[in-house]
């Protein structure tokens, strides 16, 4: 069987649904199920990264350096991830990481902006850690320009590249087309693919991009994530295998790590629910759902109309003051767009 490498960022993505609340209790129990799944990577931090917890994007119930100690002292078998974002997170940042003993650092870029990875994967690389580039919000970018962007990070020094699929827009299609042209552009280097499940395509996607030459697939337990969730892990692992790729997993106890990441670390597991469909459907970044219902709901304005307004101006995240642009500008029209 062809292998494939399972990263799981239950502890760090799924952190968006609790507004990054998650304890060390929750971060310990459901670290150890991980590992006793044999789950290879184990991602933990902020939602938004490392150095991110702060009053602007949600401040995390637990620091940085407890996370990571808390969830290194759980582990036995697998390994530890952690993200970070440029601008939230410094090369600093990484050197506690790395003190912590992590094994895999993530940097996240917005699809066309690589070059902001430079420093890091740099500082990564001379440090003798392993540092892998994701390119977010990648339905922005063409196929060409992915494979050119992640061609970019290996000559920074990623020693693995790939696409998130950040707004849940894609189909299986869309996902064969750029994780082939990445694959042929990095010439052998591990490819990553991370799904959201907007429109429920989450686990199909992943193992299109798996047929498509991609080697880490990214999971979380119940879809534990902002808005519709990510790829649901206890439905990718044993698709995968049927689908004759080895994951290294031990099912039953994956699905008793999935059982527990229910009791214990959500309200409720992610539904595609309206609002999801419509921001998987206009390209938005999930976890804007909020801002607009709220800010909508103020104004008057149908959502619906706001999420594919943001679409059609390409808002990504970050830009949560273009919210208010649009429905100021869609409440004092009023008629839809």
């Amino acid at each position: 069987m062809k292998q494939v490498l399972i990263h799981d960022p239950t502890l760090r993505d799924g952190q968006h649904a609790v507004r990054h609340r998650l304890g060390v209790t929750a971060l310990r129990r459901y670290a150890e199920a991980a590992d006793a799944a044999r789950i290879p990577v184990v991602e933990v931090g902020h939602g938004n990264g490392l150095g991110a917890s702060s009053l602007q994007v949600g401040q995390a119930a637990v620091s940085d350096d407890e996370m990571l100690s808390t969830v290194r002292e759980a582990l036995r078998n697998s390994r530890m991830g952690v993200f970070m974002l440029p601008g939230w997170g410094t090369s600093e940042d990484l050197r506690r990481a790395i003190a912590h003993g992590v094994d895999v650092v993530r940097i996240g870029v917005h699809a066309t902006e690589t070059s902001l990875a430079e420093r890091h994967l740099g500082f990564l690389r001379d440090a003798g850690a392993e540092g892998h580039c994701v390119l977010m919000m990648s339905h922005m970018a063409t196929p060409a320009e992915l494979a050119e962007q992640a061609a970019r990070a290996v000559g920074y020094g990623a020693q693995a590249v790939g696409i998130m699929d950040s707004a849940g827009h894609f189909l299986p299609a869309d996902v064969t087309a750029r994780i082939g042209a990445i694959v042929e552009a990095v010439d052998g280097l591990p490819v990553i693919f991370h799904g959201h499940n907007n429109l429920g395509m989450a686990v199909a996607n992943s193992v299109a991009a798996a047929d498509a030459g991609a080697l880490i697939l990214d999971g979380c337990a119940r879809g534990f994530g902002a808005g519709a969730g990510n790829t649901q892990l206890e439905v990718l692992a044993p698709v995968l295998e049927r689908s004759g790729y080895a994951t290294g997993i031990d099912l039953y106890a994956l699905l008793d790590a999935a059982d527990l990441a229910e009791r214990e670390l959500m309200p409720a597991p992610p539904v595609t629910a309206s609002m999801s469909i419509v921001s998987g459907l206009a390209g938005v970044f999930s976890g804007f759902k909020h801002r607009v219902v709220e800010l909508s709901a103020a104004a008057g304005v149908d959502p619906r109309d706001v999420f594919f307004e943001l679409g059609r101006r390409q808002a990504i995240a970050g830009q949560e003051d273009l919210i208010v642009d649009v429905v100021t500008e869609l409440s004092g029209r009023g008629t839809r767009v």
